[in-house]
């Protein structure tokens, strides 16, 4: 049997030649299947190119979309938390001020709390290496990294002035319980401190560098403030005597004792008895001779006595 063909003529203008093809209708009806296999392969290079030239897929562009946003609210947050803890700061500000007056301290100076921070990476939002990348991310990063440095330098400045305040008050507290401020024996204050008194013994005019008070032989002397026994021992003119260095330049002498009852280096408390009543030394009756030195010059002992506080 005869096979049927198809011819394909394509004719020139002029008096060029013609050109044919001839084959078989199987191949025709195949070449439009053929055309859109082509069409799909270009297609699938060009899809594969602009991949390739993008170098990410859409779902890593989704994912980190994803994590930008999260990013961003997680700064925000941060950015709040800063906020609160820098009010909190200046609240602790104002508190350390009053304790300071309250602990006869000088405020902290508002410049030295205002002043700056320095230091590497933090110069300028530009010398950060996010710059080229987000200039306005860069600059979000280096406020926080300066309100942070800043928060910082003030607790730590706050943090040395509430140990300066403590330090003040323990030693405001020390001075006090150090401060003769009790008489150290129950009995009759019999002589006043004078710069001139007729001397029971003597029979002359004399200074009287203390107050005596009377009382029973073997009666409690104590300490009048908190200290550190400097001497116990016989003094010529004082009999058994006891001195007690209390610092701050302060320092008392206890007279006239019966016995003693503490030894050099013994540290001691106001109230605590350091000594019995007595008649030692020059003296005419069982009493107690009662001294205060301030750097080592005698002062009124009641100039320091509060009220007629005795123990």
């Amino acid at each position: 049997m005869k096979t049927n063909r198809w011819t394909i003529v394509l004719l020139r203008g002029g008096s060029e030649s013609v050109v044919q093809w001839t084959h078989r209708p199987s191949v025709l009806r195949a070449a439009p299947w053929a055309l859109c296999l082509c069409l799909l392969v270009v297609a699938g290079g060009v899809a594969g190119g602009l991949l390739a030239a993008g170098g990410e897929n859409p779902m890593r562009t989704i994912r980190l979309a994803r994590e930008n946003r999260l990013l961003e609210a997680e700064i925000a947050a941060t950015q709040s938390r800063l906020a609160a803890v820098g009010e909190q700061v200046s609240g602790l500000v104002e508190q350390n001020r009053r304790v300071r007056v309250l602990a006869g301290l000088a405020g902290i100076d508002q410049e030295v709390l205002d002043v700056g921070v320095g230091g590497p990476g933090l110069a300028s939002p530009e010398d950060g290496e996010l710059w080229p990348l987000d200039p306005e991310a860069s600059e979000t990063a280096y406020a926080i990294h300066y309100d942070l440095e800043l928060i910082k330098r003030r607790a730590g400045l706050l943090g040395a002035s509430f140990d300066e305040v403590a330090a003040s008050f323990e030693s405001q507290t020390a001075r006090m319980e150090a401060t003769p401020s009790i008489l150290p024996v129950r009995g009759l204050l019999s002589s006043r401190f004078s710069r001139s008194r007729r001397h029971p013994v003597h029979d002359r005019e004399q200074p009287h560098h203390g107050i005596d008070v009377h009382a029973p032989k073997g009666t409690p002397i104590v300490a009048a403030g908190n200290g550190v026994v400097r001497s116990a021992s016989w003094r010529t003119g004082y009999g058994y005597t006891v001195e007690i260095d209390h610092g701050f330049g302060l320092s008392t002498l206890y007279a006239h004792a019966s016995k003693l009852l503490v030894k050099p280096g013994t540290r001691v408390r106001r109230g605590d008895v350091v000594a019995q009543v007595g008649s030692t030394g020059i003296s005419t009756a069982p009493h107690l001779h009662y001294e205060v030195r301030m750097n080592g010059a005698r002062v009124n002992p009641m100039n320091y006595v509060l009220g007629d506080a005795i123990p």
